[in-house]
């Protein structure tokens, strides 16, 4: 059975687009973190996540924030920071405001990565959507956004 199969099989009621929807999201993600991790090896996409988190933050985060964040466990970032800070992209320093946490910070290398390598991921991201119009891409930001609503609901239960 191909994708394309599974696809027109569960587009006839409402409840069978939302199994879809929601197969179709887990999916993507695995294929795209394997695409991501074959095609760019010095970071894998969870690693590269991160440090674009890190990276855009204004003022050092936790690992508590990030996981919240990337939505994963604390534990998880940890990993993910502790190998990032092997390969010298970031530093994992107390946290200023509470001695028992602890904050990450980018170090130069981060920053020279994203001014020379991440052409690539830049390049990736215009294969990936080229699929799309402009306007299509601003539908599927919005609606991406009321998932994440959606995704915040179902964390309340």
């Amino acid at each position: 059975m191909t994708l394309d199969e599974l696809t027109k099989r569960f587009s006839d009621t409402t409840e069978n687009q939302r199994k879809a929807i929601f197969s179709t999201l887990f999916i993507a993600g695995n294929k795209l973190q394997t695409l991501f991790d074959n095609h760019i090896p010095e970071v894998s996409l969870k690693q590269f996540m991160l440090l674009s988190i890190v990276r855009q933050s204004k003022e050092p985060l936790t690992l508590t924030q990030l996981g919240s964040m990337l939505g994963c466990s604390r534990q998880n970032i940890k990993k993910l920071a502790e190998v990032l800070s092997k390969k010298g992209f970031i530093t994992i320093t107390q946290s200023p405001d509470d001695v028992r946490a602890m904050c990450i910070c980018p170090t130069q290398k981060a920053e020279d990565f994203f001014q020379n390598d991440f052409a690539i991921y830049q390049e990736q991201l215009q294969v990936l959507f080229s699929v799309y119009t402009d306007k299509e891409i601003e539908t599927l930001f919005t609606l991406m956004a009321r998932l994440y609503a959606g995704i915040e609901n179902l964390g309340k239960r």
